[in-house]
């Protein structure tokens, strides 16, 4: 059983950034395909953004890509997500979440553990 939290959320104004963190412990994190995704309130949970279990594939959203970064330091069990040039429309509740496999990493119903999120909150 994979445990994730998530820690680095907060308020930021237009423009700014942030850097969140996923700590995962309670399994091999090296082994896990690793993905961010965001939820709204009134939306469906999209995603974000991952890395392969091995840290050599990245895959961005549309509407992150050239402003987030996702990375993964396999020795401290950790993924983060880097987002620069924060935008009002980046405001949701955002997880981390662990899965076997490298298929359909975009599918949130693919991923076998989630942690409880961090709030984002960017004002205009």
């Amino acid at each position: 059983q994979v445990q994730l939290v998530e820690s680095g959320g907060g308020l930021v104004q237009a423009g700014g950034s942030l850097r969140l963190s996923c700590a995962a412990s309670g399994g091999t994190f090296s082994i896990y395909f690793m993905g961010w995704f965001r939820q709204a309130p009134g939306e469906e949970r999209e995603f974000v953004a991952a890395r392969s279990s091995g840290g050599y594939n990245t895959y961005y959203s549309d509407s992150v890509k050239g402003r987030f970064t996702i990375s993964r330091d396999n020795a401290k069990n950790t993924v983060y997500l880097q987002m620069n040039n924060l935008k009002p429309e980046d405001t949701a509740l955002y997880y981390c979440a662990a899965k076997r496999g490298s298929m359909d990493w975009v599918k949130p119903s693919r991923y076998d553990y989630w942690g409880q999120g961090t709030q984002v909150t960017v004002s205009s």
